[in-house]
């Protein structure tokens, strides 16, 4: 790390858990984000200015103004330009240290492929459950550890599935899919504003101690978040034997 990385990361590197080793770490490795909008805005802030070294942006929609009460990595001024590029302009100006590459179109299977396997971390910040499935099912299969988040009304939801572990569950054991259209997206539901900013954050806590292998991350717990009561309930999640995807 050269002086101004050194100086801008000095408060992690006075925790004894990161210290100069854990950040050197961050500024190699690559995350993966795909939906820069309500998660996906918060953990890419985060992720940014912690100074992970290269930060991938999926993306394939565009700036609305609907999307500002929420996605607070996007200005007024961006309306009308695809979300991808509006995060990386605002990303840069918060940390010009570090490469952040945009995919503006909507990926196939072969492209998250491709995305993935360049990946030391995949955040899953997308709105539908087809973009879920196809991110779990290549996770598994290249084994990159997933950080999966989800909000809507007033309740969030956060996990990992980190396949790097025999024992770990994929998205496939908590939510099979069972080829019905079932989807509830903020375009057409409400949405609390902090909500998705509490879930998004911690996503980018997940992926940081996961990239810097410190702490307990979330394996094989689901967080659920009832904003409206500000109560967090965890459930402990197992690997299901039958599990088309993790253990055909």
């Amino acid at each position: 790390m050269n002086d101004n990385q050194l100086l801008r990361y000095s408060r992690h590197i006075l925790l004894p858990q990161i210290e100069y080793a854990g950040q050197a770490k961050l500024t190699q490795s690559h995350a993966l984000i795909v939906g820069a909008g309500g998660l996906g805005s918060p953990a890419a802030l985060y992720l940014a200015a912690s100074g992970v070294g290269t930060l991938t942006i999926c993306d394939f929609d565009v700036v609305d103004m609907t999307n500002l009460q929420r996605q607070v990595v996007h200005t007024t001024s961006a309306v009308g330009t695809n979300k991808a590029i509006s995060a990386q302009h605002t990303l840069l100006s918060i940390n010009p240290e570090i490469q952040i590459n945009t995919v503006c179109e909507k990926s196939s299977e072969a492209d998250f492929f491709r995305l993935i396997s360049q990946a030391d971390v995949v955040l899953d910040c997308s709105d539908n459950f087809a973009t879920r499935y196809t991110l779990n099912r290549l996770c598994v299969q290249l084994k990159k550890p997933l950080v999966s988040g989800a909000a809507l009304g007033f309740e969030g939801q956060i996990t990992v599935y980190d396949m790097r572990s025999d024992n770990s569950p994929c998205y496939h054991c908590l939510f099979p899919d069972n080829g019905e259209d079932t989807e509830l997206r903020c375009a057409t539901n409400g949405v609390f504003s902090p909500l998705v900013g509490i879930i998004g954050t911690c996503q980018a806590a997940e992926a940081l101690k996961l990239l810097m292998g410190i702490g307990e991350s979330l394996q094989g717990r689901l967080l659920l978040l009832d904003a409206l009561a500000m109560e967090w309930r965890t459930i402990k999640l197992g690997k299901d034997p039958a599990c088309s995807v993790c253990n055909p």
